[in-house]
């Protein structure tokens, strides 16, 4: 088991910002975790990366039960976490080889000399990720896209179990999109892949090799299941308060006004 939450709530300044939360993630398998802006993806990340405790329920990620065994550090080192806020802690001096080895030891930044075989690692990384061509470029020279594809790449350094992509598209067009989609969905079918969790607002991002969707709205779990079934038309319809149309094209869906 992945991720297993048992009524799971969290309590900010008086405020329920979770209530309830079941939820199970098995090996092998990759999920969608959508909401709007305001649904609580944010604090359902941080909770599973340790830096919130739940206020009541019971949670175990990676085999980890909150309350039970030391966390923090530890379990966020098994955990692959990519997001555009992650972008603004790193030097912008550094060059893309140097922020994908600082994975190896869960820095921002580099304090240690690499070994070779980290630096070999990285290389090979750098190489399958498609970020050969600039890997010797300062981090503040890279496209949106580049910067996202180099973050990919440390988090992958660590071999985490679970690898969160925070809404990784932000601020890419159609094209860089539609490549950065491409590389996340060769990643999930690597020999040893992690388990993928890929958190959105955008339903056509979803790609098919999420198998399953959790629908969160307003902290709560509004569905979760197969992918298709719940993404549905009516579902969403219902999620929405809106009346809308889900359209599947070569596995992934869009939604229009019904």
């Amino acid at each position: 088991m992945i991720i297993d939450m048992e009524n799971v709530s969290l309590m900010k300044d008086g405020k329920w910002i979770l209530k309830d939360i079941h939820w199970k993630v098995d090996k092998g398998e990759s999920w969608v975790v959508y909401g709007l802006n305001g649904a609580g993806k944010t604090a359902l990340l941080n909770t599973l990366c340790a830096y919130n405790f739940p206020t009541k329920g019971k949670m175990e990620v990676l085999g980890r039960e909150f309350g039970k065994v030391m966390l923090g550090e530890e379990l966020r080192k098994q955990i692959g976490f990519v997001s555009s806020s992650l972008q603004q802690k790193f030097n912008l001096s550094y060059n893309s080889f140097e922020i994908i080895l600082s994975g190896a030891y869960a820095s921002i930044g580099l304090y240690e000399k690499p070994t070779q075989e980290i630096r070999e690692k990285a290389i090979s990384l750098l190489e399958q990720l498609g970020c050969m061509p600039y890997a010797n470029r300062s981090y503040g020279t890279l496209s949106q896209g580049e910067k996202q594809r180099v973050l990919i790449g440390r988090a992958l350094m660590a071999e985490p179990g679970l690898l969160i992509l925070d809404e990784p598209t932000n601020g890419l067009d159609f094209v860089a999109k539609e490549q950065l989609l491409d590389t996340i969905d060769k990643i999930s079918r690597t020999e040893n892949a992690p388990t993928l969790l890929y958190v959105t607002h955008h339903v056509d991002e979803i790609l098919p090799v999420f198998s399953h969707t959790l629908l969160l709205k307003k902290g709560e779990v509004f569905a979760t299941g197969k992918t298709k079934d719940v993404l549905t038309s009516a579902r969403l319809s219902d999620f929405f308060h809106l009346d809308v149309e889900v359209l599947w094209n070569h596995d992934r869906p869009a939604l229009v006004r019904a």
